[in-house]
């Protein structure tokens, strides 16, 4: 049976940057979500989870409409009814989901899971192009997100963070050095960006964008120009956020991990203070993982209003646990690792 696995995600800095022609840089991680096919010549796909108790039934040429994915039941595959929409799978038959990452943690369970489907059902090209159907599938169910998660779990390296230029669609591999633990604490706060403000940011950048152009693609001088207080704080914060991915890089290839560290805290300020989009939990996980010796830097990772805190810290200075608000909060320690591993032959 064809299987596919598609790693989640930690983006290192650069959020809400992708969306607006800007910068990041993200990482796979060693925790992802694998779909195995077995083909029948049926005209309907039977999936079903490791996480959930229902399964669900997904014609082959399913209507890739909003308002009928929408009304699918289990609620929980209606991205994968979208995938499914999008790939148009030759043949139906049964698709089996197992997952390591944890769901709401702010790890990008939903793009491995939608990068995962896209490959076993046999979507080719490159790691742009899958990404880009993928990103389809999560509009078509609400969630306006943007390429960052699913071109990462689709096409980043092992041993190595990956620089995106959202403006071009280009990326770099920037290697990680094996002096640096990628920590990643759990704030307790789960959310779902569709029940969230994620869409209401970026309708926000999509103002602040129609008065001065790509707010990836702008300066400070065009922020200031901005007469909406509102509007200038979440222009502010994407610009100077593209600033520090690229000082991010610079730091990481000159071996600063403090100086990197410093821009993730800078980052995390700019995300509560400009953008709005911490909540008292994370900030709350920041300050945790800030007071363990040896972390060079912490900041809240993903789209934010919940989800996880990544951190830069030297090995062995965060245990599996930290003590957010005086109760024990996870901690995975994540390793750079490649994007989607394609579907192994029958």
């Amino acid at each position: 049976m064809p299987n596919a696995r598609a790693p989640g995600r930690v983006n290192l800095i650069g959020d809400h940057t992708d969306y607006n022609a800007g910068r990041a840089l993200p990482m796979a991680v060693d925790v992802g979500t694998t779909a195995t096919f077995e083909p029948a010549p049926i005209a309907s796909l039977q999936l079903s989870s490791d996480a959930f108790t229902e399964v669900a039934t997904i014609p082959v040429d399913v209507d890739p409409d909003p308002r009928q994915l929408g009304a699918l039941e289990p609620a929980w595959a209606r991205l994968a009814a979208a995938v499914v929409a999008l790939a148009r799978p030759a043949t139906g038959g049964s698709v089996r989901i197992s997952s390591t990452l944890p769901i709401g943690a702010g790890l990008s369970s939903s793009a491995a899971l939608a990068v995962a489907l896209a490959c076993v059902l046999g979507v080719e090209g490159p790691p742009i192009v899958v990404a880009r159907l993928c990103q389809q599938a999560e509009h078509l169910v609400g969630a306006p997100v943007g390429l960052l998660d699913p071109l990462t779990s689709a096409g980043a390296r092992a041993g190595h963070a990956l620089l995106v230029d959202f403006a071009t669609l280009t990326t770099r591999d920037v290697p990680l050095t094996e002096a640096v633990d990628v920590v990643v604490a759990d704030s307790g706060d789960h959310r779902s960006l569709r029940e969230a403000g994620y869409a209401a940011r970026v309708a926000e950048c999509e103002a602040a964008a129609a008065v001065v152009g790509p707010l990836g693609l702008a300066g400070p001088d065009d922020v200031v120009g901005l007469r909406d207080p509102l509007l200038r704080r979440r222009a502010r914060h994407v610009v100077t956020e593209c600033a520090r991915v690229d000082a991010v890089v610079a730091a990481l290839a000159a071996g600063d991990l403090a100086g990197a560290g410093a821009l993730l805290v800078e980052s995390h300020r700019s995300l509560a203070d400009d953008f709005e989009v911490s909540t008292p939990a994370v900030d709350a996980a920041v300050a945790a993982l800030l007071a363990c010796p040896g972390v060079h830097g912490a900041r809240l990772t993903g789209g934010g209003f919940g989800g996880s805190v990544v951190a830069l810290a030297e090995p062995g200075a965060v245990g599996t646990t930290v003590s957010v608000g005086g109760r024990p909060r996870s901690v995975w320690h994540l390793r750079p690792a490649a994007g989607c591993l394609r579907p192994s032959p029958p």
